[in-house]
């Protein structure tokens, strides 16, 4: 059962439904059609994560959004926000029915201010599209994620997304400077702007980057730019284990005393998975991981200074090749098979869970050491991959052939207690950058404390009276 917890909600009548059609329209509610209501069920979590709403609404405007708050205030309709329906925490499955509000009529650039290097946009636009549009300024958003592609950028404030860069750039946080949010009783409110500082009152910007769509629908979003680096170079660095890669990551940054941009570990099974799926040709055969380091900024020469004694602390580490890539072509080329690992895997084994844990950067060779003996003692593959510098790990388990689906139910939970008990040894947390939701609610308690997440019920209590905003995410209320 998805929803552990019992909340009490009403149902959707059709007389509800038809004030919502004179809210947005009749062709953007979608009710009683379980083929076009399917869509809003699931997001990419792999598993069981699948819940059937009542309807899907698809408002255009901040006051539309406010009026579908109110209403369902007023008729104790449950409402989950979701964007592109591409997170993987269970995030967006309305766990208990009523109304999924996606925001992908939402998808507009509203403006580009050079003066302050800032972007105002509306919550449905495509990560990827913000820095081809602003690309022409010389500007660059730098917080984006590795699913660019298809993730919103609603989604990214909502989860507080991370991505590939974020060793030399940070999170998404770093640069959301302001909001407009309608709060879950129908409020609309801005939040900070366009300033670079603010002290006026709670930082109720960085309260709600994170919140996972509990707190508010976000409308408009004001991002910082930075300028567009000019130059960039990647290595692929080839190692015989996963040990020597990772150890080798902290050198670079403390001894090297440069700070890459991107520090990609792909271990050996993740490698070959992406690879099989592209009808690629990485000569992985012989290395156990990988790591894909990237550099950038504005002058070739320090780039390329920088690039070689990358090159020369992986060797110094055991690095058995480096590989430069120094031109676009070859560098999409690298970076296309760490984007496509996740989706290789879930082509290779339906039954499996994802997980992207978080530890101090110097803990990952622990880390890796860890996941790698609860493979052996399950006798499961854990792929693992993800954001080496900054501490973050991607790890798949994937289920044993010769397991049934009910051996599979019974061995996730043991297998999770084992993975979040070596995560909390090591100081770490459930997630860094895909969110708690409903996928990792329980394990809350493993690894924070049951104060911290009173003071997180207090917050959602203030802001939601109704447990109507996307009930049963991160905590029970």
């Amino acid at each position: 059962m998805l929803n552990e917890t019992k909340y009490t909600y009403n149902e959707l009548t059709p007389a509800i439904v038809e004030e919502l059609k004179q809210i947005v329209g009749e062709q953007y509610v979608i009710y009683n059609d379980e083929e076009r209501l399917e869509q809003f069920s699931h997001d990419e979590t792999p598993g069981e994560y699948v819940k059937m709403p009542a309807a899907a609404i698809r408002p255009r405007t901040a006051e539309e959004i406010s009026a579908i708050m109110k209403l369902a205030n007023r008729e104790n309709i449950p409402v989950t926000p979701r964007g592109a329906g591409s997170g993987l925490s269970g995030g967006a499955v309305p766990l208990y029915g009523g109304l999924v509000l996606s925001v992908d009529r939402m998808n507009s650039i509203l403006e580009v201010d050079q003066e302050n290097m800032m972007i105002v946009v509306e919550p449905g636009v495509v990560a990827n599209d913000i820095n081809e549009h602003i690309a022409q300024f010389g500007l660059f958003y730098a917080g984006y994620p590795m699913s660019l592609e298809t993730c919103f950028i609603g989604g990214n404030v909502a989860e507080n997304a991370g991505g590939g860069k974020a060793v030399k750039y940070g999170v998404t946080s770093r640069y959301v400077l302001g909001l407009e949010n309608v709060t879950p009783t129908g409020e609309i409110v801005e939040l900070g702007g366009k300033l670079v500082k603010d002290v006026t009152g709670y930082n109720m910007v960085q309260l709600m980057v994170g919140s996972e769509g509990t707190l508010g629908v976000f409308t408009k979003i004001i991002l910082k730019l930075i300028p567009l680096p000019k130059i960039q170079a990647d290595l692929l660095c080839l190692f015989k284990t996963s040990d020597e890669a990772i150890s080798a990551v902290p050198k670079i940054m403390t001894e090297g005393g440069i700070i890459p941009t991107s520090i990609e570990f792909m271990d050996k099974h993740s490698v070959q998975a992406a690879c099989e799926y592209l009808n690629e040709t990485l000569p992985y055969e012989d290395c156990g991981a990988m790591l894909l380091i990237s550099v950038d900024g504005n002058d070739r020469d320090q780039i390329e200074n920088e690039y070689i004694t990358i090159g020369k602390f992986c060797q110094e580490a055991g690095a058995l090749e480096v590989y430069v890539a120094d031109n676009p072509s070859t560098s999409e080329r690298i970076w296309k098979v760490r984007r496509n690992i996740a989706e290789a895997f879930s082509l290779i084994e339906k039954r499996q869970f994802n997980d992207d844990i978080v530890v101090p950067p110097s803990a990952i060779p622990a880390a890796i050491a860890s996941l790698e003996e609860i493979a052996a003692k399950y006798e499961v593959q854990i792929p693992c991959f993800g954001h080496a510098g900054d501490g973050n790990i991607h790890a798949r388990t994937l289920c044993r052939k010769d397991w049934d689906d009910a051996k599979w139910a019974e061995m996730q939970p043991i297998i999770l207690n084992d993975i979040y008990k070596t995560i909390r040894e090591l100081g770490g947390r459930l997630s860094g950058e895909h969110g708690v939701g409903c996928k990792r609610k329980k394990y809350m308690t493993q690894v924070v404390s049951e104060e911290y997440i009173n003071m997180l019920r207090a917050v959602k209590r203030a802001f939601d009276p109704n447990n109507i905003l996307n009930p049963g995410k991160i905590f029970d209320v």
